[in-house]
């Protein structure tokens, strides 16, 4: 009797020790995926990436920006499918270092698209972000909304997602990520959810900037994973972009309503002026992956949120 043999695909993750990056790889990793990881581990969890080791991850510590190191690692993991996560994140501090998130996000893209297009890998995954589309005109944002960013971040950003639309020889996927939230975000660069939590589990109502009447479309971590997995497991050629949300507009003063329900406290916000910048409303239309790539979101606001609430409390 013949056996048969197991295919095992194997994906290399750049950033694997930033938030979204190592959730992707534990993923991975969990559904039998051969996973190589890259990080310079400048700003990212060395340990995360010691957790990703002990269940398989092959890791090399690589800056983007070193085309020659960049070629080197992609020859020596010869991957089908590349996701590509590693990124600067922080909008306040693109306005500060324009260029220093022009040779991260752009370069350091150009750099991996070049080297994996040498190598022949089929399959180029971008994490790329809602910061591209800047102030919307129209709700909800569908990906052929004008594409008009207000920061450095989001420029390049947008800059990273033509290189890879336009040069890689395979298929391409850029994902625009909106609001996501999960287990892990740096509280540097967190969003609000991460933040609200985080004085709520002090006993401190949350501070919301503002009215609180600003929309966002907030995402699981883990539906995000799934989405990845998705665009580097699918037939799909050619280069395409979607939007990574839920559809859902949520406020912020509903959002620190669940919160303080789910906490079981009896405080009220704190209200501080706007920050200046902010977008008013923003939300995704997910038509476009849900009909093309057959991907839909499956974790719930307040279920990812009791996720979330139960890791603040065991930490």
């Amino acid at each position: 009797m013949i056996s048969k043999l197991k295919i095992v695909m194997r994906i290399l993750v750049t950033g694997v020790a930033g938030f979204i990056g190592s959730h992707l790889c534990s993923s991975l990793l969990g559904r039998g995926f051969e996973v190589w990881g890259l990080d310079d581990l400048s700003r990212g969890d060395r340990g995360r990436v010691k957790e990703l080791e002990e269940l398989g991850l092959r890791f090399v510590r690589v800056d983007i920006r070193d085309r020659v190191e960049v070629e080197k690692a992609l020859r020596e993991a010869r991957p089908v499918g590349v996701a590509h996560l590693a990124a600067l994140i922080s909008v306040p501090e693109s306005f500060e270092k324009p260029d220093l998130y022009m040779a991260v996000n752009v370069e350091g893209t150009r750099n991996l698209v070049s080297a994996a297009n040498e190598v022949g890998v089929k399959r180029f995954v971008y994490a790329s972000s809602a910061a591209v589309y800047g102030n919307p005109v129209r709700l909800p944002i569908d990906e052929e909304h004008p594409t008009k960013p207000i920061s450095p971040y989001g420029e390049s950003k947008l800059l990273g997602e033509k290189c890879v639309l336009n040069e890689f020889r395979g298929s391409a996927f850029s994902l625009r990520l909106f609001n996501v939230y999960g287990r892990g975000q740096n509280p540097e660069y967190a969003g609000v959810i991460t933040k609200f939590l985080e004085r709520i589990s002090r006993g401190e109502p949350p501070i919301i900037y503002g009215d609180g009447e600003q929309t966002r479309d907030f995402v699981y971590v883990g539906d995000v994973a799934d989405a990845f997995i998705q665009a580097l497991t699918s037939n799909l050629r050619g280069a395409y972009v979607f939007n990574i949300g839920t559809g859902n507009a949520v406020t912020i003063n509903q959002l620190a309503r669940i919160i303080i329900e789910l906490a079981g406290l009896n405080v009220e916000p704190i209200y501080a002026d706007p920050r200046p910048g902010d977008i008013r409303h923003s939300y995704a239309n997910i038509s476009r992956i849900k009909s093309v790539l057959g991907w839909q979101p499956k974790i719930s606001l307040e279920e990812g949120l009791k996720r979330l609430m139960k890791n603040f409390r065991s930490e």
